[in-house]
C-alpha cells in the first residue's frame, strides 16, 4: 500500500468514527467542561491580541465573543 493510499484509509477511518460518535462529539463540545476549557483559552487569546494590538480591542471581544458561541453551553 503506497502513502497516499495510507493516508486516505486513515481520513477514511476518522470519518467512520466522527460519523459513529457525532451526537457524542456534540454533547462533549457544548459541555460545562468544554465552556470553561474555552473560555480560559479565549481570554487568554484575546489578552495576548489587545497586546499587540491595543487600538483594536473592541473588535477582538467581537471576535472573542463570537469564538466562544460556537464552543460549551454559554
Amino acid at each position: 500500500m503506497g502513502i497516499e493510499e495510507s493516508i486516505n484509509d486513515a481520513v477514511n477511518k476518522g470519518k467512520d468514527l466522527y460519523e459513529q460518535n457525532k451526537d457524542k462529539i456534540a454533547e462533549a463540545v457544548k459541555s460545562e467542561q468544554a465552556e470553561d476549557v474555552s473560555d480560559k483559552v479565549l481570554d487568554g487569546v484575546a489578552d495576548f491580541a489587545k497586546k499587540i494590538a491595543p487600538g483594536a480591542a473592541d473588535k477582538i471581544d467581537e471576535i472573542r465573543d463570537s469564538a466562544d458561541k460556537a464552543v460549551g453551553n454559554e
